[in-house]
Formats: structure tokens, C-alpha cells, sequence
């Protein structure tokens, strides 16, 4: 089994299965230290494969890899977006081209579900389902607990199982502190008296 980013880097409470996939695969690229884990269209193919969301002899190509960064560099901005931040209209435009290629929409079960599934195969099949996962989210209420550190050299996704739902940091140990004290400084140079004579 691929060890993944997350695995090694950051350990939170339980998240939503569906979720941790759509985390899972936000986090396959890490800033600090920068390191991609879909490096080829092999790991891609194996991802997928590991999340249940390709079977694993499906092959991938150039394009499918360099489609699968962009989505999830588009769903990181929508998720920096549950930190207060603007998401750039580039993202969204990413997001709806895929949505669009993976042929999205709401099937009807004699269960009574209607669940929104994705009708491409292959690469546009497997982030459509990505994308569905979040469509459900949004619509369910767990979306806004899925967030992009606010540290703009992390980005890591989290998911804020905090009591107010108010975590801006994937950690406070590590970017929440050292984002405090960046603060601090800008604070310290703000109130230095001018010298004498300026």
C-alpha cells in the first residue's frame, strides 16, 4: 500500500469518509516541504487505484496528470475559501470545466435516494467523483469544516473538527504559532517610536 503525504506529515481526528478522500487527494501535494506525490502518471494511476476511484489498470496520460494537478489545486482555493478567503474565479472555472467533462448529475434510486454521480469514465469519471463528493458536502453541511491552512506556505487541507469550527491553521503548534509570531513582529515594528530627529 503507497504511503501517502498525510500519512507522514499530519495526524487529525476522524473525518468523514468521503471527505478524507477529497483531503487525502488535496494533500498529495505538500508546500512545506515541497513534494509532489502525483510525480507521474503511475502514481496518479496508483491513487486512484488506492482510493477505490480507478481500477488499477486503467492507464493515465500526460494530460490526465497535468488535469488532475489543476483540479486539485482549484478544490485547495475552494477550500482556503472555508478560511475567509476569496476564491480565485480561475478555480471555480477549473472546477466547472470538470464538472462539465465528468458529465455530473442526479440519478434516482427506488430507495429514494438521488445521489449525484459522475457519467464519464476513465480520469474525467474518477475527479468527478471527487467533485460529487464535495457537491454532497456542500449540500449536507460538512464542506465548511474542510479547510486550506491559512499559512501561505503550508496550505495543507484539515478538516476543523474544533467545537466553533473557527481553526484557521492545519496545526497551532506549527503554523498557527509561527504565524502568531510573525504578527507579533509586524506589531513590535508598528509600534517602534520614530528616532529623534526623523
Amino acid at each position: 500500500m503507497m504511503v501517502t503525504l498525510e500519512s507522514e506529515m499530519h495526524q487529525e481526528p476522524p473525518v468523514p469518509t468521503g471527505l478524507a478522500t477529497v483531503r487525502s487527494f488535496i494533500n498529495t501535494r505538500a508546500w512545506d516541504p515541497d513534494v509532489e506525490e502525483l510525480d507521474s502518471t503511475a502514481a496518479l494511476t496508483a491513487w486512484l487505484a488506492d482510493h477505490e476511484l480507478a481500477a488499477p489498470h486503467e492507464p493515465r496520460t500526460d494530460a490526465d496528470l497535468e488535469r488532475a494537478r489543476r483540479v486539485r489545486e482549484a478544490l485547495r482555493a475552494l477550500a482556503a475559501g472555508n478560511t475567509g478567503e476569496t476564491v480565485p474565479g480561475d478555480a471555480v472555472a477549473v472546477l466547472e470545466e470538470q464538472r462539465r467533462r465528468s458529465k455530473l448529475g442526479v440519478t434516482f434510486g427506488a430507495d429514494g435516494s438521488a445521489p449525484i454521480v459522475a457519467g464519464a469514465s476513465g480520469i474525467d469519471g474518477a475527479l468527478g467523483t471527487l467533485l460529487a463528493i464535495v457537491a454532497h458536502a456542500i449540500h449536507d453541511g460538512s464542506w465548511p469544516r474542510l479547510k486550506a491552512c491559512a499559512d501561505p506556505g503550508c496550505r495543507w487541507a484539515f478538516y476543523d473538527s474544533s467545537r466553533s469550527h473557527r481553526r484557521a491553521w492545519c496545526s497551532m503548534e506549527v503554523c498557527g504559532n509561527r504565524n502568531k509570531v510573525r504578527a507579533y513582529r509586524r506589531r513590535q515594528r508598528t509600534d517602534e517610536p520614530e528616532p529623534a530627529g526623523a
